[in-house]
């Protein structure tokens, strides 16, 4: 099941906007963030970041599977104290991610919410992001990636999988279906190529800053564009 957090539990049908997080909402990359956050720390090994960047630099070109490479990104927190990662999260949101959020993002979340339509952040991010980010946006909820941890300490995996092109998708969709909302009622705002398995079933599609990649799909399937700075 999804990890849904909710403000609205009494909404069951009806609306729903859709937003990524990063570099759709916020400027920054939460993931990227994180993990320079930790490296100021003392948390993060040297050996940790340059794999952590020959994965991104893989993905990039292609050379491997978008979600092993993603699921591999997170292995750098095995056994670290959930706690830890709490705090790092939150100081990272807090210094980084909130002051990177752009006006335009926060115009449309008011915006929709204004009009009675539900808002939710749909990304692959982690909760303890994402529930901080939904909490300074005033979102209804959250649909996002979150770790395993066992006896306080992170195992370096998920607990379900992350959410991240095809299995965003069924997240979804699945948070459609239990809420009652047809997908012709929803929108999704979002940036990246990885985003189009949501964007081409969604209503409503909106690309933000999209990648080049998207960029393409999007003038050839006349969905909406913004760039938002």
């Amino acid at each position: 099941m999804a990890d849904i957090t909710s403000r609205s539990n009494n909404i069951t049908s009806g609306q729903v906007a859709f937003f990524d997080l990063d570099r759709t909402i916020t400027s920054a990359i939460s993931g990227k963030e994180l993990a320079k956050g930790a490296y100021r720390k003392g948390i993060l090994k040297n050996t940790d970041l340059l794999h952590g960047l020959l994965l991104s630099a893989y993905m990039r070109i292609g050379l491997k599977s978008q979600i092993k490479i993603i699921t591999d990104l997170v292995k750098w927190v095995k056994g670290m104290p959930e706690e830890t990662l709490l705090e790092l999260c939150n100081d990272v949101t807090e210094k980084i991610l909130i002051p990177s959020v752009y006006k335009e993002a926060r115009k449309r979340i008011a915006g929709h919410k204004a009009e009675g339509t539900k808002v939710v952040i749909l990304s692959s991010a982690l909760k303890c992001i994402c529930k901080i980010m939904s909490e300074n946006l005033g979102t209804d909820d959250i649909l996002c990636s979150e770790l395993e941890v066992i006896d306080g300490v992170l195992t370096g995996y998920p607990k379900t999988k992350l959410f991240f092109g095809e299995e965003k998708l069924s997240r979804f969709l699945e948070y459609c279906w239990k809420h009652g909302t047809s997908v012709e009622d929803t929108w999704y705002y979002a940036d990246s190529v990885f985003d189009i398995p949501v964007l081409s079933v969604t209503g409503h599609p909106v690309c933000v800053n999209p990648d080049k990649k998207l960029h393409k799909e999007a003038e050839r399937k006349g969905w909406e564009i913004l760039i938002f700075e």
